[in-house]
């Protein structure tokens, strides 16, 4: 998904963060040159944001398993299609920074349906740090 300040992708998110059942749309803007570094900002509330990245660089064995009633909401045909993003709790140092593995953010980058999606699967960490 390409970002510009006057172009920053827009996420409705069909499937709301839980606890903000009312929060729906959201900027995704990068902050890191690379493009790891993500804040999901709402737009209803601009204090609300979320620091997001990519798994694969952390975690390159993650793959979680979605189930259809969720690639249904998000219209996902295809893999290509998806952008998985994992919520980071911000620590003082990247060594005390975790991710929650339980429950990813997935994106349409063809719609931009998202949707943050706790999985049913035993043993995905809430906190899992960033580095070992």
């Amino acid at each position: 998904m390409p970002t510009t300040d006057s172009d920053l992708p827009i996420i409705e998110m069909v499937r709301p963060m839980p606890g903000f059942p009312d929060r729906r749309r959201f900027a995704l803007v990068r902050l890191d040159p690379a493009g790891d570094l993500c804040s999901m900002t709402s737009l209803d509330e601009p204090d609300l944001r979320f620091l997001v990245v990519p798994p694969a660089r952390f975690f390159p064995d993650y793959a979680p398993e979605v189930e259809d009633d969720v690639l249904a909401d998000l219209e996902i045909e295809s893999e290509e299609d998806v952008l998985l993003l994992v919520v980071l709790r911000a620590g003082s140092s990247l060594a005390s920074t975790t991710a929650n593995l339980a429950a990813p953010v997935l994106v349409n980058t063809a719609t931009r349906r998202g949707g943050q999606i706790v999985l049913d699967q035993p043993g995905l960490p809430i906190a899992a740090p960033l580095t070992a």
